[in-house]
């Protein structure tokens, strides 16, 4: 068991979220059976529209209907066919976890688009991000965290066994802190978010969430301080993006030894053998390089890969779960000292 100060248990690997191919009962069976301490809801980008990270979390939004225009996902004023297939294509997921994780007992990942992300990427009915209205925004918070809860409950109901934790993907958040979020005619850019402002709208959908989450994000930049205020139990990260710096590694150092987990993205999306040694030396040196103690890195870290694996092969796929699983056992074996 781990730490009762982290949900999950130690020693535990688990995926960003996204696998190759189209079935889900597949893409579900090889999680469970290679990942069985910490699996996840499979996200299947390469059934398209929908499928994929925005127009998956934008069919959860409650009262707030979208459609495909252009290929960018935008509001509009009334459910159509594009939200029907977005909610077909997560309610067969659904069906089929219930097969796959029968008699399961233990914590089970799910994941959504976080506000900031969603924000930057859906587009308004008269056009340009919902980024750029603060009264859509604010909307579209309220109605992002009252769908995650409604996703959180379904799950619950479906695999009575399972502790529900919450993987928010917030690749856009660095831009939108940074202002660096293009506008519609890609000649400007919106106005950088306030740290707080951010923090706030995070919070409010990790609280209407209900359940511990952890905040992921695979780009460079990423605001841990931030990720921590708004109360999520952990981050996820790929290791190769931390910092080096002193000033970054102090920021880091200190929110880990808070009790931020870290789910450290160490194994490669096309991994080569010994890929699990290799990882477990990068997290355990870097968690020595902060001078965090070696007796909570099994508990407090769950080894992943360093971004989504939709565009790895069905092979590399699987053996980039496999190799994180065992990269997370040699640290549970051997943390090293300090």
């Amino acid at each position: 068991m781990g730490d009762e100060r982290w949900v999950w248990p130690a020693g535990a690997a688990t995926g960003v979220g996204s696998l190759p191919g189209t079935d889900p009962a597949e893409a579900l069976r090889t999680v469970f059976g290679e990942l069985p301490d910490l699996p996840f809801l499979t996200e299947l980008p390469g059934r398209g529209p929908g499928a994929e990270l925005l127009g998956r979390t934008a069919g959860l939004l409650v009262e707030l209907p979208v459609e495909l225009y252009a290929a960018r996902w935008k509001l509009t004023g009334r459910p159509g066919r594009d939200l029907r297939r977005t909610r077909d294509l997560l309610a067969r997921d659904l069906d089929e976890l219930v097969e796959v994780a029968d008699g399961y007992s233990g914590v089970l990942k799910v994941a959504a688009g976080g506000p900031w992300t969603l924000a930057a990427g859906l587009d308004l009915p008269t056009g340009g991000a919902v980024l750029r209205d603060r009264g859509a925004l604010r909307d579209l918070a309220a109605s992002l965290g009252e769908g995650v809860a409604r996703l959180v409950a379904d799950v619950a109901a479906r695999v009575p066994g399972a502790s529900v934790l919450l993987q928010l993907d917030e690749p856009s958040l660095p831009a939108v802190l940074a202002g660096r979020v293009a506008t519609e005619s890609g000649f400007g850019t919106y106005p950088a978010v306030p740290e707080p402002d951010a923090a706030d709208v995070l919070r409010g959908v990790l609280s209407a969430a209900g359940v511990p989450a952890v905040v992921h994000c695979c780009a460079p930049d990423v605001p841990v301080g931030l990720v921590r205020s708004a109360g999520a139990v952990g981050v996820a990260v790929d290791t190769a993006l931390l910092p080096s710096d002193a000033a970054g590694m102090d920021r880091w150092g200190e929110a880990l030894d808070a009790g931020l987990g870290l789910f450290a993205g160490a194994v490669p999306v096309a991994p080569r053998r010994g890929a699990d040694a290799t990882a477990a030396d990068t997290v355990r040196t870097y968690w020595h390089r902060l001078g965090l103690p070696a007796a909570t890195l099994p508990a407090q870290v769950v080894v992943t890969q360093s971004c989504g694996l939709a565009g790895a092969t069905p092979d590399d796929a699987r053996a980039a779960l496999r190799y994180a699983r065992d990269a997370a056992r040699r640290l549970a074996d051997d943390p090293g000292t300090g």
